[in-house]
């Protein structure tokens, strides 16, 4: 699961890229209760909250053509180390590392095979203040198009653990994601090989995605198309996992909503 430990490698941040603030935050404000706060004059960057507590960011697109999308932040104790790795790998680090007034030092990647992420190096900032809960982020995955390349680009960089499940009636796979530090309970996504058409949301790129705990999966669902967003598949349920749903914004940026059977 997702924690709040800042374990290197785990995740640690998210944020959407959306091309109009504002419909974004009325969207995930009415879908998931966030609460939004101006990080600006202008009201374009800011964070979402839930009682309080930091659960994702949110600012304009600024990469010309890109598509309007979440991006997951992994922890590290050296953003420019993992810049120089991500070269030696083959990926491309799409922004420098950077400072943000000292609370933490961020660089934007992509993997060799078009994956886009980043990497956060906390200072005074470790980043989400809220998982696990309705509403926040409890899962991360990987649609990839070739997954042992996926598996050792990110073992080289972050040196995770993984370990395959397989999944029903495919024949394929589930690789799960474990901090090289971590243990059991910082299991904190999966990586899945897909075919092409699975890809068509990226142009054919392999992406990450978010997947957002809720109380009631179809309830979510109803909110999600009843203010402009859509629906990729589901829900449905997922054994021993619970009731899934993988959704779509106004603008097209995806996500997952997931009623666990844990709860």
């Amino acid at each position: 699961m997702i924690t709040t430990d800042a374990v290197v490698g785990s995740p640690c941040w998210i944020d959407l890229g959306a091309p109009d603030v504002r419909a974004a935050v009325e969207f995930y404000g009415t879908v998931f209760g966030w609460e939004f706060e101006e990080l600006d004059e202008d009201g374009e960057y800011g964070v979402f909250r839930i009682d309080g507590r930091r659960v994702a960011g949110i600012g304009p697109l600024t990469e010309e053509n890109a598509r309007s999308a979440w991006m997951i932040y992994f922890s590290t104790t050296d953003a420019d180390a993992a810049a120089r790795t991500v070269r030696e790998l083959g990926g491309t680090v799409r922004r420098e590392p950077f400072d943000v007034d000292g609370r933490a030092r961020l660089a934007q990647f992509t993997d060799p095979l078009g994956a886009e992420f980043a990497v956060w190096q906390a200072g005074t900032d470790r980043g989400l203040e809220v998982v696990d809960e309705p509403g926040a982020l409890n899962w991360i995955e990987l649609y990839t198009s070739h997954v042992a390349a996926a598996k050792e680009f990110y073992f080289e960089l972050f040196g995770w653990s993984m370990e395959d499940m397989p999944l029903p009636g495919s024949g394929g796979a589930y690789a799960l994601l474990t901090p090289a530090r971590g243990n059991q309970e910082h299991t904190h996504g999966g990586m899945m090989q897909v075919s092409s058409e699975y890809l068509d949301l990226a142009e054919g790129l392999p992406y990450w995605h978010p997947v957002f705990a809720v109380r009631e999966c179809d309830a979510t669902v109803s909110r999600v198309t009843s203010h402009g967003g859509g629906i990729q598949l589901g829900p449905e349920n997922a054994e021993n996992v619970g009731r899934m749903a993988v959704c779509l914004d106004r603008s097209g940026a995806d996500f997952v909503v997931l009623e666990s059977t844990n709860e």
